[in-house]
């Protein structure tokens, strides 16, 4: 066996271990097949938002081809690299897992334009944040349960959902707490000031790992950049340079395959590397001493998240900001701030269920609802609707 791969995964003191979770918002008898976290995986991949995922976009809106990555399989690639670092950092896998399958939940079609346009329609209402989204999603929005709404999914895999990019609260230049998140806090203390676990930390990095590299991949096969314009870029040019000159005659397609694969596991060696050097050093003997911590322990090196930065400026300025994406984002926040206006104003043409939470409610809580609805949506069918109610009648 090679070194650096676990063979027999043995989990170090400070994972979250099933045995230790604070539990359930609402009391359940355990399964007897499966731990706390492995359930809260499967309760996410059966709801019906992980369901939408595969219709909802990336960069380009699902019709644009097949080929190109959707939220769905993003959040697949997430996974895999989580499970990857976890294992190799002696953290929980199934709770790393399960944060990387919720962690684009809450996202609304179109992807960031989605996002935009929805925040700039909610603005008078404290706004729109695809991440406590996510949480109104599994704690709320999905109705499969008898007993509860929502997925009642486990205190550490809530808290990994909301704090996985650090501290909400004490902090420098924290942010207002959304509505969503100030008032499931209330009732079950997501400890807001303090870092959280070290597999919510991983599916962090691991969306980011994923984020550029297919974004790369995507870009690359639609012909918004060449592989000429990547050479430049500190190691993710070396890594293409090096690829096109052991394998010249491949094609452009396998090129990039094999680029796109050596720099994946450079990011993730990175991690690894720097990660297991902040864990020693920082003595941790429990799940909570990780949460204690004034700094991340998975993290890049520095050098690293200066590579990082670089592809992602580079990706800013040769992908998202490109004629084509451009074209394609200016015309699905038309939609869905049209489809947006349209409903607050006319609620009759939500579907039943949903304007039963409208009727007799103020301006504030109709925009909620209808962002909710909306947010749920994917590419294809934001686009039917608004062709039925709005497109129809012009």
């Amino acid at each position: 066996m090679k070194q650096g791969i676990p063979n027999i995964i043995q989990m170090a003191p400070y994972a979250c271990l099933p045995e230790h979770t604070r539990g359930r918002l609402y009391t359940e008898p355990e399964s007897k097949t499966r731990d706390c976290f492995q359930r809260d995986r499967d309760r996410i991949i059966h709801s019906t938002a992980f369901r939408r995922l595969e219709y909802k976009t990336q960069v380009f809106v699902n019709h644009e081809g097949d080929h190109y990555r959707t939220r769905l399989t993003h959040t697949l690639e997430v996974s895999q690299i989580a499970r990857t670092i976890a294992r190799c950092l002696g953290l929980n896998e199934d709770l790393a897992e399960a944060l990387a399958l919720a962690h684009d939940l809450g996202h609304p079609p179109f992807g960031h334009a989605g996002e935009y346009a929805l925040a700039d329609l909610m603005s008078p209402y404290e706004g729109f944040d695809h991440n406590a989204q996510t949480l109104s999603v599994i704690t709320r929005l999905e109705q499969r349960y008898a007993d509860f709404d929502g997925l009642n999914l486990s205190w550490e895999t809530i808290e990994g959902t909301v704090k996985h990019n650090g501290p909400l609260i004490e902090v420098e230049g924290a942010k207002p707490l959304p509505r969503e998140v100030r008032e499931y806090n209330l009732q079950n203390d997501l400890m807001l000031g303090t870092f959280a676990s070290g597999e919510a930390q991983v599916a962090a990095l691991a969306d980011d790992i994923a984020y550029n590299n297919h974004d790369i991949d995507d870009g690359l096969r639609a012909n918004l950049f060449k592989t000429e314009a990547l050479f430049d870029l500190p190691i993710v040019g070396d890594i293409f340079t090096n690829v096109v000159r052991k394998a010249p005659s491949i094609g452009e397609s396998r090129q990039r395959h094999e680029a796109v694969r050596d720099l994946i596991g450079y990011m993730v060696n990175d991690c690894l590397t720097e990660s297991r050097q902040r864990l020693k050093d920082a003595k941790l003997r429990s799940a909570d001493d990780v949460r204690s911590l004034s700094h991340p322990v998975v993290s890049f090196s520095e050098k690293m998240h200066e590579i990082d930065r670089n592809l992602k400026d580079f990706l800013l300025d040769n992908m998202y900001r490109h004629d084509r994406v451009r074209q394609m984002t200016e015309k699905a926040s038309v939609v869905v701030k049209e489809l947006f206006v349209l409903l607050v104003n006319e609620p009759r043409n939500l579907p039943v269920e949903w304007q039963k939470q409208v009727n007799g409610e103020s301006e504030e809580q109709k925009a909620k609802v209808v962002a909710d609805y909306i947010a749920g949506m994917t590419d294809r069918f934001a686009c039917e609707e608004h062709n039925k109610l709005i497109n129809s009648t012009k």
